[in-house]
């Protein structure tokens, strides 16, 4: 049978509260210290992280509540979150939310119930509520790649907005003016989507919000939006995919209308994950630098949860353009050059 604090505190024959301030650290007489310590080696006992917790003391766990482990480049952030915690002596419990407002909820309710130091929450946390209760109990908080931040709360993001310009602008520079944009429902690529606007606009071409289709997370989805694009009467020449999950469907869509890429039409991704190098051909893409966001995310909660004064702040970190073999000049016979078309 698991040893209690009361078994240590009968065998030591000192009072509970004397077996709680050694465990904690707090004062106590060395002959008490000395008994209570003997009484925990002789009985094996072990404090237990939520009865520790309870007393005051500080876990040393971390909540890290992210959208869909599933995705490469967000287990990629797990891995990377759980390493730098590790660093620290910190343990952290993920929890894949899928963006829905009730797991949201519950995973946080859960691990509040644990008593965790503080919360990581990545790519998108949508419960509104959620936060604000955390705010209002002063509970640490780190917002990690999250493009509409809280004043309140300090995020670690990469600038969506520049890899999506920079993105448009490779593919203008190689003559493609019809160029589509399949994306998710949050702010990371909406804010991908205001860059590639941007490009369109300082480069003096239209845009056309026909060319903009939101997908699910799946490459199933990504595929038939891609084939509803290329049926088109005007279909684009390229298609900027919001991250390299929907770039992988899209290449499915490209070849399942029998077309070459990049020959007959241009691909790009984003993240630049796994999926990116390994696909056929290679993938354009944005490479998010998430060793960097994650360490920075975490160094900054565990300032927060040792009580240190930070000043909430939004961080933003540079993208880099990774230009492979999806990419290619558009066909001149599909460009939408006027001077050619007079001709």
């Amino acid at each position: 049978m698991k040893a209690t604090i009361y078994d240590v505190a009968e065998k030591a024959g000192v009072s509970i509260s004397t077996v709680s301030k050694v465990i904690n650290n707090q004062p106590v007489g060395k002959k008490s210290k000395q008994k209570v310590l003997e009484a925990m080696q002789e009985l094996n006992y072990k404090p237990s992280v939520l009865a520790s917790a309870l007393t005051g003391k500080r876990t040393s766990t971390i909540g890290f509540l992210l959208p869909d482990i599933a995705n490469p480049l967000v287990a990629e952030m797990a891995r990377r979150v759980e390493d730098r915690a590790h660093e620290y002596g910190f343990n952290v419990v993920i929890c894949s939310t899928d963006l829905k407002l009730e797991k949201e909820e519950r995973y946080v309710s859960l691990l509040r119930q644990k008593s965790v130091d503080g919360f990581i929450l990545a790519g998108g946390f949508r419960n509104r509520e959620v936060i604000l209760e955390l705010l209002r109990d002063n509970v640490p908080i780190i917002l990690l790649s999250e493009s509409q931040p809280y004043s309140s709360i300090t995020t670690v993001t990469v600038d969506n907005f520049m890899g999506g310009y920079d993105l448009a602008s490779h593919l203008i520079s190689l003559g493609h003016t019809r160029i589509a944009v399949i994306a998710e429902d949050n702010s990371s690529s909406q804010e991908r989507i205001r860059g590639y606007k941007q490009a369109l606009k300082d480069n003096d071409l239209d845009i056309t919000e026909d060319l903009i289709v939101i997908s699910d997370s799946s490459p199933e989805h990504a595929q038939h939006l891609t084939t509803f694009l290329l049926d088109s009467p005007n279909p684009p020449t390229a298609i900027i995919s919001c991250n390299d999950v929907l770039a992988i469907g899209a290449l499915l869509g490209v070849r399942e209308k029998n077309l070459k890429i990049p020959e007959d039409l241009s691909i790009t991704g984003f993240d630049n994950t796994l999926l990116s190098k390994s696909s056929d051909p290679p993938l354009t893409t944005v490479e998010v630098p998430v060793q960097n966001m994650c360490s920075r995310a975490v160094d900054l909660l565990i300032e927060e949860i040792k009580g240190k004064s930070i000043e909430k702040q939004k961080i933003l970190m540079l993208p880099k353009l990774i230009i492979r073999k999806s990419t290619s000049s558009c066909p001149v016979q599909l460009r939408n050059v006027p001077s050619i078309q007079n001709e």
